[in-house]
C-alpha cells in the first residue's frame, strides 16, 4: 500500500501530468508496441492513429493521480473501463506488461523529474490500480461465465443474415457457430467483434452496440460503412464487415457495457445522432416486446438526409402501432419539412410545443459534441443530471457536470 508520503509524491506529479500527459502516453504506446508487437492485435489502431487512445489514457492517469488518496471515487470510470477490458478479453498478465512499459515511459519522458522516490511511488500506485482493476474485472468475467449460455473470451459466430438499413448502414444477424443460444444482453450493451485485416496483417477488434431486443438466439449489430478510410485503420473493420457475406465466420465476445435501459415506468426520451441510435433501437424494441413503454416515449434522431436514415420505417411503424410513442427527425440536407420533420441538426428547442419533462429519463448517444449540446440544454431546462444517461462512441469517457 502507498504510504502518506508516497501519496504526496504522486500528487506532486499532477502538474507534470497535466502538461506532459499525452507526450507520456504516446511514448508509452510506442514503447509497448515495440517490445510487445503482439498487443497490436488487441488495441484499436484506429484510435491509436487519431490520438484518441493516448488522450484517454493521459486523462485516466491524471484522474488517478488527482484522486490517489481516495481512488474509490473513480469507481464509475473503473466500471466503464472494466466493461471495455472484459469485452476485449484483457488478462491479468497483460497488466504487468502495461506496468513495465508505463514506468519505463515515465523514466524516459520525465528524465530528471523521475527521481527514485517518484518512480517507486508510481510502481506501487500502478500495482494498487492494477490489483483493483483485475479484481473488478474478475467479477465481470465470472458474471459472463455463469449466466445462461454465457462465455468469456472470443467465440466463433456466423453472419446468418445481412439487411441493408440505409445507404450507409447494414445490419448483421450473428448466430453462434456451435448452434447454441446466447445470453440475454441488457438493452444498450455492445459486443466486441474482431476480424483479420490483410492491410495491417493484424487482427483488429471493434465495439458495436447490439441493436435488437434480447432474444436468446442471436445478436444484431448495425454498422455504418465508412468512406475515405482506405489508408487508415479507423473504419477498416466496419468496411470489412460490409464486404463479408452471409455464412462467413467472425469472432465475438459476450455483451458488455453500462449504458443500459433503467427498469422504471418513467417517461423516456431517446436522443441520437447518426449511428448513435443503435443502442437506443435495442432499448425501444425491448420496451415494445415487454409492453413496458410507461407513460410515453419520445424518439428524436438526426442525420444528414432521409436516404441515410437507418430504421426510419421501423420507427414510423412503432409509432403507428403504439399510442405512447412519438418521433421527431432532423435532416441536415432536408428538401422539405413537415410535421415531425425538421431541417438542420438536432435542436431540442425547435420541437413544436415540447418542453423537457423534468421527471423523464433521457438517453443520449452520438459524438461527444452532440452529447454535450443536448446534455447542457436539458440541464439548463432543470432536468436533474441523474436523469440524463449518455454514451459516446470511442475510448474516451465524456465527463459532464
Amino acid at each position: 500500500m502507498l504510504t502518506e508520503k508516497q501519496k504526496e509524491t504522486i500528487l506532486a506529479t499532477v502538474p507534470v501530468l497535466r502538461e506532459n500527459g499525452v507526450v507520456l502516453t504516446k511514448h508509452f504506446y510506442k514503447r509497448m508496441f515495440n517490445n510487445h508487437p503482439e498487443l497490436k492485435n488487441i488495441f484499436n489502431l484506429g484510435n491509436q492513429s487519431n490520438g484518441k487512445q493516448q488522450t484517454a489514457l493521459a486523462m485516466a492517469v491524471l484522474a488517478y493521480a488527482e484522486n490517489i488518496a481516495n481512488p474509490g471515487i473513480l469507481m464509475p470510470v473503473i466500471d466503464l473501463i472494466g466493461h471495455k477490458h472484459t469485452s476485449l478479453n484483457i488478462q491479468p498478465e497483460q497488466y504487468s506488461i502495461v506496468g513495465e512499459n508505463l514506468i519505463g515511459a515515465i523514466k524516459e519522458v520525465l528524465q530528471e523529474l523521475a527521481t527514485n522516490d517518484v518512480v517507486e511511488a508510481w510502481i506501487i500506485a500502478y500495482k494498487q490500480l492494477s490489483d483493483l482493476m483485475i479484481g473488478y474485472e474478475a467479477g465481470l468475467y465470472n458474471k459472463k461465465a455463469t449466466q445462461e449460455n454465457g462465455w468469456t473470451g472470443w467465440k466463433s459466430f456466423l453472419i446468418r443474415k445481412k439487411v441493408v438499413e440505409s445507404k450507409e448502414v447494414t445490419s448483421f444477424y450473428l448466430y453462434p457457430e456451435d448452434g447454441g443460444g446466447v445470453p440475454l444482453h441488457l438493452p444498450g450493451q455492445y459486443l466486441s467483434v474482431r476480424a483479420f485485416l490483410p492491410q495491417l496483417g493484424l487482427l483488429q477488434p471493434r465495439q458495436y452496440s447490439i441493436s435488437c431486443a434480447p432474444n436468446g438466439e442471436f445478436y444484431r449489430i448495425s454498422v455504418k460503412k465508412e468512406s475515405g478510410m482506405a489508408l487508415r485503420p479507423d473504419g477498416m473493420i466496419s468496411n470489412r464487415l460490409h464486404e463479408m457475406q452471409e455464412g462467413e465466420r467472425i469472432e465475438v465476445t459476450s455483451p458488455s457495457g453500462n449504458f443500459i435501459l433503467k427498469e422504471s415506468a418513467n417517461n423516456k426520451v431517446f436522443i441520437s445522432g447518426g449511428i448513435g441510435q443503435t443502442p437506443l433501437m435495442a432499448m425501444l424494441e425491448s420496451l415494445i416486446s415487454k409492453d413496458e413503454l410507461g407513460n410515453s416515449l419520445l424518439w428524436i434522431h438526426g442525420c444528414r438526409s432521409s436516404d441515410l436514415h437507418a430504421f426510419s420505417k421501423a420507427i414510423v411503424k412503432a409509432e403507428a402501432n403504439n399510442k405512447n410513442i412519438s418521433s421527431y427527425f432532423f435532416y441536415e440536407d432536408a428538401t422539405y419539412i413537415s410535421d415531425g420533420y425538421y431541417k438542420g441538426r438536432v435542436d431540442l428547442s425547435k420541437i413544436n410545443q415540447w418542453q423537457p419533462d423534468t421527471n423523464a429519463e433521457y438517453y443520449i448517444c452520438g459524438p461527444a459534441a452532440f452529447i454535450k449540446t443536448h446534455y447542457d440544454y436539458l440541464k439548463n431546462c432543470n432536468v436533474p443530471v441523474d436523469n440524463i444517461f449518455f454514451e459516446e462512441f470511442g475510448p474516451q469517457a465524456l465527463q459532464l457536470n
